[in-house]
C-alpha cells in the first residue's frame, strides 16, 4: 500500500505579506488631487446639453400657397409664386423645398414676415 499523503491546511498556509503603501497625504491635497482628476475626466463634456433642432421635411416649410388678389397678380405680372412658409426656414431650405415638391426652376426667394407672425416667401 502507498503511504497516506497529508493533506495540506489552507489555514496554516502563511499569508503573503502586505505591501507597504505612501504616507497618506494631506486632506487638502488628497481634495485637490480628487478634483484634478475629476476635471480630467469631463474636460471634453458640457454641463449644458445643445439643444437640436428638428430637421423640418419639405411638406413642414411650405405651408400653403398664398391665392390673395396681390398674390394673383404677382404671379401674372412677374411670374412669382406667392407661399406661407414656417417661420423657422431660411431661404436656402424654401429654394430646395419648391424646387423638389414644384420641379421648378428658383431664381432667388424673398421673404418677409407678416404682422400676424406668419412668413411669406416670394420665389
Amino acid at each position: 500500500m502507498a503511504p497516506i499523503k497529508k493533506m495540506d491546511n489552507p489555514f496554516t498556509k502563511m499569508a503573503p505579506k502586505a505591501k507597504k503603501e505612501a504616507p497618506a497625504l494631506p486632506k487638502a491635497e488628497a481634495k485637490a488631487k480628487s478634483l484634478k482628476a475629476k476635471k480630467a475626466v469631463l474636460k471634453g463634456m458640457h454641463s449644458h446639453k445643445k439643444k437640436e433642432d428638428p430637421h423640418l421635411d419639405h411638406y413642414a416649410i411650405i405651408k400653403s400657397p398664398l391665392t390673395t388678389e396681390s398674390a394673383m397678380k404677382k404671379i401674372e405680372d412677374n411670374n412669382t409664386l406667392v407661399f406661407i412658409v414656417d417661420v423657422k426656414t431660411n431661404k436656402h431650405q424654401i429654394k430646395q423645398a419648391v424646387r423638389k415638391l414644384y420641379d421648378i426652376d428658383v431664381a432667388k426667394v424673398n421673404t418677409l414676415i407678416r404682422p400676424d407672425g406668419e412668413k411669406k416667401a416670394y420665389v
